[in-house]
């Protein structure tokens, strides 16, 4: 996977200093060993932080060894504001952690309060308005803390990426779908930086490509992919048109290490580009440059945070149609637990990877074919990757900012079916438990648009997490039966 980050860690550990520091550092030393035999890469640093001298002296040592996410492990009750000042100045994201007590038989000399020590850290942390990662159960035995490293790491993906994104636009949000018109400012708010253009820029750097040499093994590239050249004569455009938008990533990311596309897909697009883009940006999200399509931008942004934390590829899909009644009976009831309301469509046109299809193929638009080649045999209607989507467990999410520039997220974990969906697009037949709720009190009752991102797997928890650092204080989540909303009627 391209355009995401490498996290490269490294542990630094704290000890108060009228406690005895060889115990932080053994502590320190199980859990490297621990994480060695995870096979998690970890820099034990091996300054120990007891005062404020200390602070950029370890913090040095991680950055030489290349350190851009740091875990700061309290090997004992720790010293509040030497161990909080290394997240005011490390420049990556941080995680706390602490060391349980090993034995009933070393209560004195082994003792370490790090329980304790742990409710400072977190107070002033506070105090100086500092954002980290602190586990579930903060305080845990050297494998234990490991495995909370383990889980890190994408959630460290997924903040670098963040704060060197910058999100390419191209044209404005298409007449009636304002929904995805969401103000800029939450963008800056998240640390992330947007660059806004014309149709006419791309159409123009379009043309510029039209003989450029690499056309044809990118066209030898989709031909693999596709298992033939199904449409010989369009595969040479679309090739140029993502030669085209890699190299526009290439000359303008600027002073950001990763790009996400946000582009307007239709009306003019297909008659003046002569196909639909869908396929070729199926192809750029599978390598790591997601596409919002219809100019969605916190589309593009939830997609990206969703590769960082998934290292995989994602998809955006139209939170779309119901699931009819014969359907359900056909196929769902009594093979799933799922009620009806529970389940529904996910749909998007053709922007789904191949990799993420079952039996996927590359075909042809056929709301615009019917718009604009009045249902005749289609033209530059074609360049869609269709098909069902792959069943196995998916998280649907999505950041977004509602009009008065506050952002918000939700996430909801649930599987896509292996249910035929008898249908166009790339689709397929979703199913989250208290669907219909979550439908009316989050979706509807918060007011976002009707794109939603996709992750192939559950990874609630991390983007949880993602979403908390990233300052989003309403994270909604689809919420069992036994839990109303805040404004969902209780004698329903």
């Amino acid at each position: 996977m391209k355009n995401i980050p490498e996290v490269r860690l490294g542990i630094i550990a704290v000890s108060r200093d009228c406690f005895v520091a060889s115990l932080s550092e053994r502590r320190r030393k199980a859990v490297a060993e621990a994480c060695g035999q995870k096979g998690i890469g970890l820099y034990e640093a091996q300054t120990l932080v007891e005062n404020e001298r200390d602070v950029q002296k370890a913090i040095d040592e991680v950055r030489r060894e290349g350190c851009n996410a740091l875990v700061v492990f309290l090997g004992n009750f720790g010293p509040e504001t030497p161990e909080t000042l290394l997240a005011e100045r490390f420049p990556g994201p941080v995680l706390y952690a602490a060391a349980a007590e090993e034995t009933g038989k070393d209560l004195i000399g082994g003792r370490g309060d790090a329980y304790c020590g742990m409710l400072n850290c977190s107070y002033n942390l506070a105090l100086r308005g500092l954002r980290a990662v602190i586990p579930e159960s903060p305080v845990e035995t050297a494998e234990e803390t490991a495995g909370q490293i383990e889980e890190f790491l994408p959630v460290a993906r997924a903040l670098l990426g963040v704060r060197s994104l910058k999100v390419i636009a191209f044209g404005p949000r298409p007449q009636d779908f304002f929904a995805c018109n969401a103000p800029i400012r939450g963008l800056y708010n998240l640390g992330i930086e947007i660059q806004e253009n014309s149709e006419l820029d791309l159409l123009a750097a379009f043309r510029a490509h039209e003989n450029d040499g690499r056309v044809g093994g990118i066209v030898e590239e989709m031909k693999e992919e596709l298992g033939g050249a199904p449409y010989p004569d369009l595969l040479p455009r679309m090739a140029q048109f993502e030669l085209t938008l890699l190299d526009w990533a290439e000359e303008n990311r600027g002073a950001r290490d990763y790009v996400a596309f946000a582009n307007k897909c239709w009306p003019s697009f297909l008659k003046e580009f002569g196909f639909v883009p869908c396929y070729v940006n199926s192809r750029l999200t599978a390598k790591g440059y997601p596409v919002g399509c219809e100019v969605d931008i916190y589309g593009a942004v939830s997609e990206y945070i969703g590769t960082c934390v998934t290292n995989d590829a994602v998809t955006l899909l139209d939170i779309n149609n119901t699931v009819p009644q014969d359907l359900y009976d056909e196929a769902v009831r009594g093979r799933f637990g799922y009620r009806l309301r529970e389940t529904f469509m996910g749909f998007h046109c053709g922007n789904t990877p191949s990799c993420k299809l079952s039996e996927g193929k590359l075909s042809y638009q056929l709301i615009q074919n019917r718009l604009h080649e009045q249902g005749g045999t289609p033209d530059f209607t074609r360049g869609t990757m269709e098909g069902d989507i792959l069943p196995g467990p998916v998280t649907l999410f999505r950041v977004h900012a509602h009009a008065d520039s506050s952002l918000a997220a939700y996430v909801a974990q649930g599987e896509v079916l292996p249910v035929s969906t008898h249908s166009f697009g790339g689709i397929g037949v979703i199913a989250v438990p208290e669907m219909e709720r979550f439908y009316r009190h989050i979706l509807v009752g918060k007011h976002y648009p009707h794109h939603g991102a996709l992750a192939f797997g559950h990874a609630g928890k991390a983007l949880f997490t993602v979403f908390d650092y990233l300052g989003v204080e309403d994270i909604a989540f689809n919420q069992p039966k036994s839990m109303l909303y805040p404004r969902e009627n209780p004698f329903v």
